[in-house]
């Protein structure tokens, strides 16, 4: 009999690599594994020519100014005993980028790092946090998480041979019951995971939220993992990082990356900050992943983040538009939209069109209308999936023509869509796709 966590669907004596496709989701009942939903569904738009506003990435490239940098450093022939573009970067990171990442920190948010132990720099946030979780978590501890939550959270916790604890976030404004976050947090608790801006929900925790996940985690002797990849992607006001909470920032590691910011998605520059003891934590892990990765692109970001504070507002800007773009279209189609107030999505509820199931819908869209959406179902775990049955992610990072584009399809073809899982006969018409 296999050691089974508090989730049913993860066995902990399984093998790991096992472990981890159960705690993303991605294994079978026959025991054979599954591509993500995210393979799947863009697999779809490319077969179906539908538009893609599954995944998260934007379809404009970030700024030309750090490409080109990017791409004049890349042909630069290094000087005598200066390191060359084309080799390792030190396991850190460049100290010109882990310099210009505690510039940043301190000009927006009044944070002082030391380049040399506060900083690691990674390839891509998700390093950063599957470093962290190797580092800190034991055979039994737990990971709690607010959910619906990235996949990469489950996979890695579950990895690493740690109990998941997951807090629902239900709608319409996705915060956390109190009373469920102090059941969730106990002495066994190695890391509290906290992405905010949220990411598949578009909301920002309440201070209130962000004190007691504080609290919990002080009291609890546990460290807070703050995913803050939205961080410069806010519609209204200023992010400010859980770290500057009382009583955070000697057990916070606060993870970012250069892909959300600057559009910039493959070029998987991420970092993590924190205290030097648990830096040296993640560093220690790190090493043993990718070492280092990324140096041309390491030092085109650190000229980027040293951009004037009207780039990043603007960009905020411009994507709460768009968000209000999609936003509008889907509530045209009658669904029940709730509007973020960060980051790359927008959750659309299809129940009141008479889809109860949204990752149904999710399959039939790509032939049937020509869109793709991800459902926020699979963000949770089964147990809980129920409570998101009908809810479905759509990304806005997209130029307006194709924002546009797709809540006319949407509106047209939502309702062939809703016919067709009632087991009505569909209406009449071709889908949207090309």
């Amino acid at each position: 009999m296999g050691v089974v966590s508090s989730l049913p669907h993860i066995d902990l004596s399984a093998d790991p690599w096992i472990r981890a496709a159960q705690g993303a989701r991605l294994l079978k009942a026959d025991g054979t594994a599954a591509p993500t939903i995210f393979e799947e569904m863009t697999a779809a738009a490319n077969r179906t020519g539908a538009l893609n506003l599954g995944q998260g990435f934007p379809d404009t490239d970030g700024p030309e100014d750090m490409i080109r940098f990017a791409a004049e450093t890349m042909l630069q022939t290094p000087s005598p005993g200066s390191a060359s573009p084309h080799q390792y970067a030190p396991g850190s990171g460049h100290a010109v980028l882990r310099t210009a990442i505690c510039e940043h920190q301190r000009r927006f948010y009044g944070v002082e790092l030391d380049p040399d132990t506060q900083v690691v720099v990674t390839t891509g946030a998700t390093e950063a946090i599957a470093a962290t979780l190797l580092a800190l978590c034991t055979p039994g501890s737990n990971v709690v998480v607010l959910e619906p939550f990235y996949d990469s959270y489950g996979a890695i916790a579950s990895l690493a041979g740690a109990q998941l604890h997951p807090v629902p976030l239900l709608a319409p404004d996705f915060q956390p019951d109190p009373e469920a976050l102090r059941a969730a947090v106990d002495r066994d608790t190695a890391v509290i995971i906290v992405n905010d801006p949220h990411n598949p929900t578009g909301t920002r925790f309440s201070d209130a939220t962000r004190q007691l996940i504080v609290d919990l985690a002080r009291d609890n002797d546990a460290v807070i993992l703050a995913d803050e990849v939205y961080e410069h992607l806010v519609f209204s006001g200023r992010h400010r990082p859980i770290a500057c909470l009382p009583g955070a920032a000697e057990r916070t590691i606060t993870a970012s990356s250069a892909g959300k910011t600057f559009s910039l998605t493959g070029w998987k520059v991420g970092w993590a900050t924190g205290p030097a003891e648990l830096i040296t934590a993640v560093r220690s892990v790190k090493q043993f992943l990718t070492y280092s990765s990324g140096p041309v692109y390491q030092s085109a970001v650190a000229r980027g983040l040293g951009y004037p504070d009207e780039f990043f507002s603007s960009r905020a800007a411009d994507l709460g538009r768009r968000s209000e773009l999609l936003s509008e279209g889907l509530q045209a189609t009658g669904a029940r939209v709730f509007r973020p107030q960060g980051g790359y999505f927008v959750v659309a509820d299809l129940a009141p069109l008479g889809i109860a199931d949204a990752t149904a819908a999710a399959r039939l869209l790509p032939e049937a209308v020509g869109v793709v959406g991800i459902p926020v179902g699979v963000f949770c775990v089964p147990e809980h999936e129920r409570s998101y049955s009908s809810l479905l992610r759509f990304a806005h990072c997209k130029r307006d023509d194709v924002i546009s584009a797709a809540a006319e399809r949407l509106a047209e073809g939502l309702p062939r869509v809703a016919d067709a899982l009632s087991g009505a006969p569909a209406g009449d018409g071709a889908g949207g796709a090309a």
